[in-house]
């Protein structure tokens, strides 16, 4: 992941920052003025470039507001994204990013003109995927009572035996389902990211959601290998069917690969 050092637009004249907001979507590389059409969040603004150098910001009119995640303004800021993403790469900025005005855009491209150039170097025709693989608990756990001596000993021996006789064996079977679980999630974490590690350039492991999901990664791809990380994915997920669901989505552009840290101080 690539870090970007902060770039602070204050906004000391609210007046003048009602008047010419900027919501930035994206960077790229492009030196002429490009127009994307009336996509834009709060609307259908109009959403064209601001261009320094050879870079350009993906901009389009905006009052200084903040704007609430809503599915509706989420879908918009991505697509735009997903849009500019079909002719360029992409740097992604982060939902929400508004700047007061185009000069303050202009000077964000000035200031971090070459670590926006390095960063699209690195991403230059590289898109993201994002893969959630979710299980079946109750078939893995009756999977481990076939294929486990010692789970399976001691449900014949619960089976056999009156509850208050068993109480030790039903708490060393619990213990034992709950660390072959967490063996057998890791094993199969590794193994998707086993399949999937030659055709891509990088992966990022998030945070699981929930008590059946047990990856949730996110992949770089280069855009040459978009059909056969495709194809793995499938044949990795048609191995595990039985056992596993994987929800697959994408191209998006690098979200998890780039961390941009920019700030717009609020007006006094």
């Amino acid at each position: 992941m690539t870090d970007l050092h902060s770039f602070e637009a204050d906004s000391q004249n609210p007046q003048a920052a009602a008047d010419g907001g900027k919501y930035v979507y994206c960077i790229i590389r492009s030196d002429r003025q490009r127009d994307f059409g009336a996509i834009g969040i709060g609307g259908g603004q109009k959403v064209e470039t601001v261009a320094f150098k050879d870079l350009a910001a993906v901009v389009s009119d905006t009052p200084i507001v903040i704007y609430d995640p809503t599915r509706e303004n989420v879908l918009a800021h991505e697509f735009v994204n997903e849009t500019v993403m079909r002719e360029h790469t992409v740097i992604p900025m982060s939902f929400g990013t508004v700047f007061r005005s185009e000069e303050d855009v202009t000077e964000l491209l000035r200031s971090t003109y070459q670590a926006f150039s390095d960063v699209l170097d690195k991403m230059q025709d590289k898109i993201e995927f994002g893969l959630k693989v979710l299980w079946d608990r109750e078939r893995v756990v009756a999977n481990l009572e076939r294929e486990n001596d010692e789970i399976r000993r001691l449900k014949d021996e619960i089976s056999r035996h009156t509850a208050s006789s068993t109480y030790f064996a039903r708490m060393q079977l619990g213990r034992l389902i709950e660390g072959a679980l967490e063996e057998m999630s890791a094993r199969y974490v590794a193994d998707v990211h086993d399949a999937l590690k030659p055709v891509a350039v990088a992966s990022r492991s998030n945070k699981p959601i929930g008590d059946r999901m047990i990856l949730n990664a996110a992949f770089l791809v280069d855009r040459a290998q978009e059909q056969t990380f495709d194809e793995r994915v499938k044949e990795t997920s048609r191995r595990y069917e039985e056992l596993l669901t994987f929800k697959y989505s994408g191209p998006w552009p690098p979200y998890n690969f780039v961390n941009i840290k920019l700030k717009l101080e609020k007006a006094d």
